[in-house]
């Protein structure tokens, strides 16, 4: 795209450059940055709001890379960089313009958007299959499990055997089965071989690099690392959930932004309504469990109904005990009349530790069915701490992130952003607590007004002042923020920060 660019493209983005300037001259938090020679404009531009860099401090576990434009004939080159809140939702990281689209500006891309998240890289990543991704992920993000998008295969799959499809309408169920449902390698290499003879397709070209790249997309190679996915509904399974809806094919670049900002509001108002649902109701318990109860009141409402799946599930799936050795016990647990599908489960009872061969906590952040049923005869009553997993609670937005906070009581740049997420959070809970009856709303907006008074009478006396900065790295790139230490790309803010691990059981 980088030399074919249509000339309206050209002239809206000095329309976006002066978008994103506004923005920054009102929020120090707001981070945006132009590769290359920003005069020129020939480079691709990043940005990312106060609020996306906060979500990625609680949510940025497992990102996904949109760049759906790509495959959809966009007029617009919108990347978006996501990942999902702790209802299930999904969360806005980071978006760009792709004006370039070459190896180093992907890298310039992911590089950049790695500087403004305070340098802490992500669990995993989902992308699609272009291979200038694969480098720019191998390259920023090496210890990332590199996933791509299952959804994006199946089309390219139905495209290139549209053929098969058509000829035999049982071709596409048995291969979505194959993928989804098969729960080892083993099964999994099975039912490949099976599916290839049975509609002879052992030579087929597409379906050969999509098997030798399996472990980079089939659900049961990829089980034991952390992609925080909840059974997603199927409007939310691609790449593009966050802005599908608001900016398609046709979007021109001078209507973009509006819709960008509309995105942002619907989906900021739904975590909202979703954060009040969850916070004002009380769900229906279908068990007599103190465990179900415990996670009543500990996970979103989203995330509970997931977990009382699983362990209602447990009445149908009984553990059956195959071996003890000192304080380890391993139990074999199926479903009745499908002992072929039995999952081995190892206990630990001196830290009331378990793992499954399923590895759904793992993947997901979610207790299986197969350890809620060991420990049902283990007398474990209620869910020990390490698997409740902050980022699916209540709570996942409360307290301190993952790094550890940098002072916020002097005016350095990344003290500007510790300051405008404390101060956030205390409005939150503001909002929350005040929004529960008029009595509570009405003494808020009370409070709420008093504190404005007084910080516009310390603003007006001039104190308080906050001095704009603009730095540049070795590659001529401009960043322009108030709200990130000015490091270079690939240097980490805060070298000890990591995300909390759910595979040390």
């Amino acid at each position: 795209m980088g030399g074919n660019r249509p000339t309206t493209l050209v002239a809206g983005v000095q329309h976006v450059l002066d978008y994103l300037k506004r923005m920054q001259a009102e929020n120090p938090a707001f981070f945006y940055a132009v590769q290359g020679d920003g005069e020129r404009m020939g480079g691709s531009i990043f940005w990312a709001d106060a609020t996306a860099r906060t979500n990625y401090s609680y949510f940025g576990d497992a990102v996904i890379f949109d760049t759906t434009y790509r495959t959809g004939h966009y007029r617009v080159p919108l990347a978006a960089l996501t990942g999902l809140n702790h209802h299930g939702q999904p969360v806005l990281f980071g978006c760009a313009l792709m004006l370039n689209e070459s190896e180093s500006s992907f890298i310039w891309l992911l590089q950049t958007w790695l500087h403004a998240m305070s340098g802490r890289p992500p669990v995993s990543i989902t992308t699609d299959t272009d291979a200038l991704i694969q480098v720019a992920v191998a390259n920023v993000l090496p210890r990332a499990r590199h996933r791509f998008c299952k959804s994006g295969i199946f089309r390219e799959t139905q495209e290139k055997l549209a053929h098969i499809y058509q000829s035999h309408p049982t071709f596409e169920l048995e291969f979505k089965r194959c993928i989804n449902e098969t729960e080892t390698t083993h099964e999994f290499e099975a039912c490949w071989a099976v599916l290839l003879e049975r509609y002879y397709l052992r030579e087929n070209e597409w379906l050969l690099s999509v098997y030798n790249a399996r472990q980079q997309w089939v659900p049961v190679y990829l089980r034991d690392s952390f992609f925080g996915e909840l059974s997603l509904p199927k409007r939310l399974e691609g790449l593009d959930a966050f802005f599908s809806g608001y900016i398609n094919a046709s979007t021109t670049i001078h209507v973009l932004l509006k819709q960008y900002e509309k995105a942002v509001s619907s989906w900021h108002e739904k975590e909202l309504k979703a954060d009040y649902d969850t916070a004002n109701s009380t769900p229906t318990l279908k068990t007599p469990s103190p465990m179900e109860k415990q996670a009543a009141g500990v996970y979103t409402g989203r995330v509970f109904m997931k977990f009382q799946e699983e362990l209602v599930e447990t009445l149908a799936n009984p553990a059956t005990k195959i071996e003890d050795l000192g304080t380890v016990s391993t139990y074999r647990v199926s479903k009745f009349g499908e002992n072929h599908k039995a999952h081995t489960v190892s206990f630990d009872s001196s830290e009331s530790k378990a793992r499954c061969s399923c590895q759904m906590f793992e993947y997901s952040g979610i207790i299986c069915r197969h350890i809620l049923a060991v420990f049902r005869p283990k007398n474990v009553l209620t869910l020990p701490s390490q698997y409740i997993l902050k980022r699916w609670t209540r709570n996942a937005k409360t307290g301190a992130a993952v790094d550890p906070i940098p002072d916020a009581s002097n005016d350095s740049q990344e003290s500007l952003t510790v300051r405008y997420n404390n101060l956030r959070q205390e409005a939150i809970k503001y909002v929350e607590e005040g929004a529960k009856s008029i009595h509570m709303y009405h003494v808020a907006m009370e409070a709420l007004e008093e504190a404005a008074k007084k910080v516009a009478a310390v603003k007006n006396k001039g104190r308080g002042d906050v001095q704009v900065g603009v730095a540049a790295n070795g590659d001529g790139q401009q960043l322009h923020s108030t709200g990130v230490n000015q490091m270079g790309p690939t240097q980490s803010a805060v070298s000890s920060g990591v995300w909390p691990k759910v595979s040390e059981n």
